[in-house]
């Protein structure tokens, strides 16, 4: 008797272990081609690395090859990064993803205000930055917060 309870315990916490991951079969045939090197060792895999692989193969089958190739390319250059540099760049978006949405619009409205200056701008800008001590730094940030505030206050133009 005490057997049985205890397959039938062992049996239950595998059923619930296994539903919250993603079953091999129940990927698509896509999903399936993108994940094959997974194949073999996919039921060993934790539930939310199943979830992550799956969704992620979900988004590439539907990617155009323009849009995979890019994404190789960005994944290459992400690869090349030092260990130090990659771990910085999580915690810089950690902080980000921290940020009320309009600091984190403001964010996106600046880099793309950034990416379509001239090269040769964007790189006195970079140089100048660069070249700008930590306090240097903090008042440029502030008189830039100054203006925009004052620009929020003014009336809008008729």
């Amino acid at each position: 008797m005490k057997l049985k309870a205890l397959l039938l315990m062992l049996m239950l916490t595998a059923t619930a272990a296994y539903a919250d991951g993603v079953a091999w079969n129940s990927l698509s045939a896509d999903q399936q081609q993108v994940l094959s090197s997974f194949r073999d060792s996919w039921t060993e895999l934790p539930s939310d690395r199943q979830r992550k692989l799956a969704n992620g193969a979900a988004r590439w089958s539907a990617m155009t090859p323009e849009q995979r190739q890019a994404s190789k390319q960005r994944f290459g250059r992400w690869r090349a990064l030092t260990s130090e540099r990659r771990q910085l760049i999580r915690e810089r978006y950690e902080l980000y993803r921290d940020l009320p949405p309009e600091q984190q619009k403001r964010i996106r409205e600046n880099f793309k205000r950034y990416q379509s200056m001239n090269k040769e701008r964007r790189e006195r800008l970079r140089e100048r930055w660069q070249k700008m001590s930590p306090e240097e730094r903090r008042n440029f940030r502030e008189r830039m917060r100054d203006r925009r505030d004052q620009r929020r206050d003014r009336p809008p133009p008729r």
